[in-house]
């Protein structure tokens, strides 16, 4: 399959793209500038940007799916809006360019721990809620789509930089903890979570998480 990234060069971007190439597959890495996009066989790499639907539609058009990671910078003031917006936009140019599968990572806050969003709870870092908050919203939004067969990715509690190790347990709504109570996630083992279901279609038109 043609696979199509967005956000090719940000946090979960580069395992995507590892995760991809070693599985076989044909990559375009997109990215606002494609300066730090490894260069390997099998990928090609596109500067795009999401807020130009029509461009981002070109670009996306004759591939198999679409799976971003896009993420509009924790430091950036205007950080829910330009989630949200550059989200829908994605979703816009996708559906334009005649793309049926789409999965987008959208963090954990919008999973639940006894009926309560974590987003919502008193001990939420308050650096992160504008972005959190922005991917719950988006979730809302996105449940709407009738016409994609689209899933949402909510990691770990704790995505972190890691190995590889193929050995992982998915949930659905709330997040998966392992025997310390904790809840992690390295974006190698996320990465090979979303090829998962990128295989499998287990949750189309659904949200999924993963943890150890």
């Amino acid at each position: 399959m043609k696979i199509a990234i967005i956000g090719a060069t940000g946090f979960v971007g580069p395992a995507l793209i590892a995760e991809g190439v070693s599985r076989g597959y044909e990559i375009t890495a997109i990215a606002r500038s494609t300066d730090k996009v490894e260069k390997a066989a099998g990928v090609t790499a596109v500067s795009a940007d999401v807020n130009d639907v029509d461009a981002l539609a070109s670009v996306l058009s004759g591939h198999d799916a679409v799976i971003s990671s896009f993420n509009a910078g924790w430091t950036n003031p205007n950080l829910y809006n330009d989630f949200l917006n550059g989200s829908k936009n994605i979703q816009e140019a996708t559906k334009k360019a005649g793309v049926k599968r789409y999965i987008t990572i959208g963090g954990a806050g919008s999973l639940f721990i006894d009926g309560k969003q974590l987003v919502d709870s008193p001990h939420f870092p308050k650096e992160y809620y504008p972005g959190a908050s922005s991917a719950r919203d988006y979730l809302t939004e996105l449940r709407n789509e009738d016409e994609l067969d689209w899933t949402f990715v909510s990691p770990a509690i704790n995505l972190h930089p890691g190995q590889r190790t193929n050995q992982f347990r998915l949930g659905t709504e709330s997040p998966v903890f392992n025997t310390e109570g904790k809840s992690e996630i390295s974006t190698a083992d996320l990465a090979v979570a979303i090829f998962n279901e990128l295989e499998n279609n287990q949750f189309i038109k659904a949200r999924f998480t993963v943890g150890y």
